[in-house]
Order: structure tokens, then C-alpha cells, then sequence
């Protein structure tokens, strides 16, 4: 199982991969694995200011939909507009391609809450 160390991670198996007050966020390769097929990304806050925990769209897989949630505050400033035709990339890269949304943080101290790769990769073995 691919758990980068460079990224900060959430219970409910995003990751977050911060660029001074921006960030990339999308859902980890074993939340993907849990999905399975994955046949849709809906995202309709972008342009919105969410708060931690918030859901900021749903993913929607060949067998389940599921919210997904914001791991800090912030302003959704785009959509990965390829998933739009192309959502198996998630299943395919999820820590590169695959990213969902970019956000401008309104509180990077947030990002102290979150999981180190060591501690997702305990929580999703225990």
C-alpha cells in the first residue's frame, strides 16, 4: 500500500499535500481500493469557503456513494476537471493525477491535527 510520507492525512482517508497557502486534496490509494470502480467525482463547492470535516463533493463508485470531506478550512479553487471524463484515474493515481480539488487554507495551524503517513498507515491496519 503506497501511504506517502510527504502528505498529511485524514480518519476519513483524504490526504493533503500543502504549496505555501494552497494545498492539493484527494483520497488516499487505500480508500480507492475500498471504492473499487470508481464511475463518478461530483464537486459543486467550488468558489465556496468550506470548514475542516466539511463534505466538498461525493465519489461515487460501482457499488456505493460517498461524501468527501474537507481536511482544513479553506476556499475550493478548482476541480480536477479531468475526472470529469476520466474518474478512474483516482483508481489509477490517487496521489498524482487523481487529485480532486486545490484549496487556499484559511488556517494552516489545522494542519497539526491531521495524521503523519506512520500514524494513517496504524489507523488503517488496526
Amino acid at each position: 500500500m503506497n501511504i506517502p510520507e510527504n502528505l498529511k492525512y485524514t480518519k476519513d482517508h483524504e490526504w493533503i499535500k500543502v504549496d505555501g497557502d494552497k494545498a492539493t486534496v484527494g483520497i488516499t490509494e487505500f480508500a480507492s481500493k475500498e471504492l473499487g470502480d470508481i464511475v463518478f467525482i461530483e464537486v459543486e463547492t467550488e468558489g465556496e469557503t468550506l470548514d475542516k470535516e466539511e463534505a466538498f463533493g461525493t465519489i461515487e463508485a460501482v457499488k456505493t456513494v460517498s461524501d468527501m470531506f474537507m481536511p482544513i478550512g479553506g476556499e475550493v479553487l478548482e476541480f480536477n476537471e479531468v475526472l470529469e471524463n476520466a474518474p478512474e484515474t483516482v483508481n489509477q493515481d490517487p496521489y498524482g493525477e487523481g487529485w480532486i480539488i486545490k484549496i487556499k487554507m484559511t488556517d494552516p495551524a489545522e494542519l497539526d491535527e491531521l495524521l503523519t503517513a506512520d500514524q494513517y498507515k496504524e489507523s488503517i491496519e488496526a
